[in-house]
């Protein structure tokens, strides 16, 4: 009795249909947010594209509009609850094109090709920082503060740059600037301090906490228009003193937070871990 009974287990076993686990659901890709971050990088492409062939005023444009539709792709996406960890990653990777990539090379053609070693160094700082940049910026997103960046962000590092190359070929600099050893050198250190302050700790306001649901005193809407109005009386030159402003206006919250007392480090947590040493100085 006990082999056959064995025995019947044994063929009712094999003869079960053996449970299958469900497959992983497929993840789509949301269209609207990653299609903006689609059109930035064209902008990054075309900036480079039109710097090796001279065109130097459409490359500060394509750049510009890269940084203006890597504005818009976030806020689109959540306001359209479209955020994904690919739509995170890919507006990343567009970021190093964009606002690391295109400028270094853009402004390489324009000036420091003339500079020779120290040209292509100097150019090669920026790009680096850059990618330094964005790799602390998607690591240490958790903990900084949302009100300030920590460094330079790169868009703005960018349209200091450019926004440099934009209003010397306004002023008429468009053709042999390897020949005036000024210009060479003055954008060789603009280059520069624009990589170099992308990596430092001085915290660069956010503007994350205005909002524009909140209301405002009517004076608020008066300064707006005066604003736009002072930009349209000299477009370049407006612009890039409003890049210039925001390049510096880091170190002087830094310095003022010394005076006061007050903590500079933008990192929002303890002091307590070990893994922060160094962060909060």
């Amino acid at each position: 009795m006990l082999p056959a009974m064995s025995e019947l287990q044994v063929n009712g076993d094999e003869g079960d249909a053996p449970e299958r686990a469900p497959r992983p659901r497929r993840k789509g890709i949301y269209v609207l947010p990653n299609l903006i971050t689609l059109a930035a990088l064209f902008g990054g492409y075309y900036a480079i594209v039109m710097a090796m062939n001279g065109r130097f005023e459409q490359a500060v444009i394509g750049v510009f509009c890269a940084a203006i539709l890597d504005s818009l792709d976030g806020r689109v996406a959540r306001m359209t609850n479209t955020q994904s960890a690919f739509g995170e990653q890919m507006d990343s990777l567009s970021d190093m094109v964009n606002f690391g990539l295109a400028p270094s090379l853009i402004v390489y053609e324009w000036a420091l090709k003339g500079l020779g070693k120290v040209g292509w160094i100097a150019a090669f700082v920026y790009c680096s920082c850059a990618m330094l940049r964005l790799a602390r910026f998607n690591t240490n997103i958790g903990v900084v503060d949302k009100r300030f960046f920590q460094g330079l962000p790169s868009p703005a590092a960018a349209a200091l740059v450019v926004g440099f190359i934009y209003v010397m070929d306004d002023m008429g600099f468009r053709e042999g600037i390897r020949d005036i050893p000024w210009l060479m050198w003055t954008t060789c250190v603009m280059t520069l301090y624009a990589g170099l302050t992308m990596v430092t700790n001085v915290p660069f306001y956010s503007f994350k906490d205005l909002s524009l649901k909140k209301t405002v005193p009517f004076v608020v809407i008066v300064a707006i228009a005066l604003g736009i109005a002072l930009i349209n009386l000299h477009v370049p030159g407006m612009l890039f003193a409003l890049f210039v402003g925001y390049g510096l206006s880091g170190y002087a919250m830094y310095v003022y937070r010394r005076m006061k007392g007050k903590p500079v480090s933008v990192i929002a947590t303890s002091t307590d871990e070990p893994d922060e040493a160094g962060l909060h100085r």
